[in-house]
């Protein structure tokens, strides 16, 4: 976007009423986030307003963490040592800390016999994917298959790979641990080793900073992948480098995890065996895992599980494949899952490097659902599901991250294209069955539609005239402890012909071992009219939810069972036996402890307006013809972000230079997913006036936050009077 004036872009300068620059909100380049956030928690609190004056200048924010043309927030990598080496939390990127803890599962990661990792390598990384707020894109690669994988890796070739915040945040909300990348690799990485493999000290300062790093912004581990020689010295100290790594790992980030890339061998050669076997053995032992090399044949595989160093750790070994089939392999591409039944049935876990294959080598990006949908079922035989273990409420609007337009209840809140995998939501099972005959049912996400976000589940298929009982589609494995009560909310669009409702499959069983071997009870909550109690102050509380065209359905469960361990949708022909197509749209399920509804909303508390910078921009704004100014600030509040879907950030004006222009109204900025949010290029009026910036929490469980909840901050600003 062009935003210069004459050709020249004209950045201004911060500063304070009294004329003093105002250091402490980041003009100045060797002040550090931490001290930027120290002046936002001093900013007044019996005052709702601050006050700019505004002076030409270059912004100071670092162009490693902020776009320089729009300030808008990025992630990155860490190229050199130095840059590793250097590297301390007050100078490091608050917008790139995961908002989402990882979400406990079903069964714990560290009890799952084999695994999937995936590791996400495409066209050099930090794509659409680096925008922590999100960005448009027409067509985006996403990843939406979480409960089939356990670890996800973002791979990059940059000496330190730290994950995007919106890929920690997605994957965290599945239960699935992420970890970032250290890579060395020829000449560059021979000389890097040596310096930092050269002694204790050295390589311990080395692991230092990749657990602080992987503190700091809320990640789950390491791969380490050492593709170049090392010296002698250097491969002695490169067990004691993964020991030492691993151990303080373990300390500071619970569950977290360190695996080592099949490479160097204990000689320090650059041998690839595609497999684990005495000369590499000496990593394996130092770390958590071994991840081979791609190029291995099933004779590897039968060694591997014969050789007496895998000690009891065959989950821990992760066969690679190359999705591309790059050099010799088994499978790849649209054969991948021939790689994959090899794996499985030798009993170790799998690597799945570059899925993004699909994505990349496919012109066509809007067939992108479609392909994505048809890898993942070709190895779904080979994969195994997992079940987030959250507590209630439990609520997904099936928004996979991106789209055309963003959806809120039923209404298009906003038409463009975007992307944000931070706005993913819990993720159903994709796939498609057979039903008996010419029967078929389907699973798939279509953005044609949505209740909220990008996309409704679309479930759609042909039940046969000989299929006399519901279709239960299989929507979610879960384990969820259950209330006493439970509120079911179920929206949806059916087609004529069929009568849909919600079927729960529950156990007794409520200890978290031999969950597959329970037996599962059928379950379906009772269907409430509009005139009872509980639907009467759930609607109160949510507000007027206006389907327009939508089914939203009340049911209300009594405590039969201990747990949930499925969500399925039941579907039923309504007619005469006869072959029937069919489809529903499910917009959204939610399930609530009754209790919940007593909790009043939490107030927002703390908002605070800090790093602004100034623009002035191409273009004009209603009231004038000269080009207008822009704003860009960072907003930060306190408030319990495990209770929140997403905040909406507003702005409207109060008052400008002409005084017969009444206030206006509340006006969209965009959605914020934790307690931090840039404004970037909001066009606002000249000077001298005044704004309000407002940030409504919306919570998970649906309820609407009274306005007197919401943070509000006004800002007034004047032009620099010049001598």
């Amino acid at each position: 976007m062009d935003l210069s004036v004459d050709g020249n872009k004209r950045r201004l300068r911060r500063k304070r009423a009294d004329g003093e620059d105002d250091e402490a909100v980041g003009v100045k380049k060797d002040k550090t986030e931490a001290s930027r956030l120290e002046s936002c928690l001093d900013q007044p609190t019996d005052s709702s307003s601050i006050h700019e004056v505004i002076k030409y200048t270059p912004s100071v924010l670092p162009a490693r963490h902020y776009d320089v043309d729009t300030t808008e927030p990025i992630s990155c990598g860490l190229q050199t040592l130095d840059e590793l080496l250097s590297w301390n939390r007050s100078e490091a990127n608050p917008f790139n800390v995961a908002a989402v803890p990882l979400a406990p599962r079903e069964p714990p990661l560290a009890s799952s016999p084999r695994r999937t990792l995936v590791s996400h390598d495409m066209m050099g990384g930090y794509l659409d994917d680096r925008f922590t707020q999100g960005t448009s894109a027409e067509a985006p690669y996403a990843f939406y298959h979480w409960q089939y994988i356990d670890i996800f890796n973002y791979f990059t070739h940059k000496l330190v790979t730290i994950p995007p915040a919106v890929w920690t945040n997605a994957a965290h909300k599945h239960g699935v641990s992420v970890i970032g990348t250290f890579i060395t690799e020829w000449t560059d990485g021979a000389a890097a080793c040596e310096a930092f493999l050269k002694e204790e000290e050295s390589y311990r300062a080395v692991a230092d900073k990749l657990v602080q790093i992987s503190h700091y912004y809320g990640f789950d581990g390491w791969l380490i992948n050492v593709e170049n020689i090392l010296s002698e010295v250097a491969v002695k100290n490169t067990p004691l480098f993964l020991r030492y790594l691993t151990d303080q790992m373990h300390e500071r980030v619970s569950g977290s995890l360190v695996l080592w890339y099949d490479s160097v061998t204990e000689n320090g050669q650059l041998n690839w065996q595609n497999e684990l076997n005495q000369t590499n053995r000496v990593f394996f032992d130092a770390c958590d895992g071994f991840f081979t090399n791609y190029n291995w044949t099933e004779q590897n595989l039968e060694t591997m599980k014969d050789y007496s160093g895998i000690q009891g750790r065959t989950a821990d070994v992760y066969v690679g494949v190359d999705v591309f089939a790059r050099g010799k392999v088994v499978g790849g591409m649209l054969e991948t899952n021939k790689a994959l039944e090899v794996i499985r049935r030798h009993g170790f876990s799998a690597a799945v490097f570059a899925p993004g294959w699909v994505y990349e080598t496919n012109d066509d990006k809007t067939e992108f659902r479609k392909n994505q949908d048809m890898f993942w079922a070709l190895l779904s035989d080979y994969l195994y599901v997992h079940r987030p273990a959250s507590p209630l409420p439990f609520i997904s609007s099936f928004c996979q991250g991106f789209g055309k337009a963003v959806f809120w209840r039923g209404k298009k809140e906003t038409m463009r294209s975007w992307f944000n995998l931070t706005a993913q939501e819990i993720q159903p099972l994709y796939y498609r069955t057979q039903l008996g005959g010419h029967g078929w049912l389907r699973s798939r996400g279509c953005p044609e539609d949505a209740w909220n976000g990008c996309c409704s589940l679309l479930l759609d298929g042909l039940i046969p005239a000989s299929h006399t009982s519901p279709v239960c589609a299989k929507i979610f494995s879960l384990y969820v402890a259950l209330p006493s009560q439970t509120l079911v909310s179920f929206i949806y669009k059916p087609s004529a012909g069929i009568t849909v409702s919600l079927e729960l499959k529950t156990t007794d069983v409520c200890t978290q071992t031999d969950i597959d071997d329970a037996r599962l009870t059928s379950v379906s909550p009772e269907v409430l009219d509009g005139g009872h109690p509980l639907v009467r102050q759930f609607s109160q509380l949510c507000g007027d939810l206006n389907p327009d065209g939508w089914t939203v359905r009340c049911s209300q469960l009594e405590h039969s069972g201990c747990s949930l361990r499925e969500l399925c949708v039941s579907i039923q022909r309504s007619g005469d036996p006869q072959d029937t197509p069919f489809s529903c749209r499910v917009g959204e399920i939610m399930l609530l402890d009754v209790a919940s509804l007593q909790v009043p909303p939490e107030p927002l508390q703390g908002l605070c307006i800090f790093d602004v910078v100034w623009l002035h921009g191409a273009g004009t704004s209603p009231e004038s013809t000269s080009p207008f100014l822009r704003l860009n600030a960072t907003l930060r509040w306190d408030y319990q972000t495990k209770l929140v879907r997403h905040f909406r950030v507003y702005w409207r004006r109060l008052r400008g230079p002409d005084p017969r222009v009444p206030p206006g109204q509340l006006v969209l900025v965009g959605r914020a997913y934790s307690n931090l949010f840039r404004v970037t290029e909001l066009a606002v009026p000249e000077p001298p006036a005044l704004l309000e910036l407002v940030v409504e929490p919306v919570i998970r469980n649906g309820f609407l936050v009274p306005e007197s909840h919401w943070g509000r901050r006004s800002l007034s600003y004047t032009e620099e009077v010049t001598q």
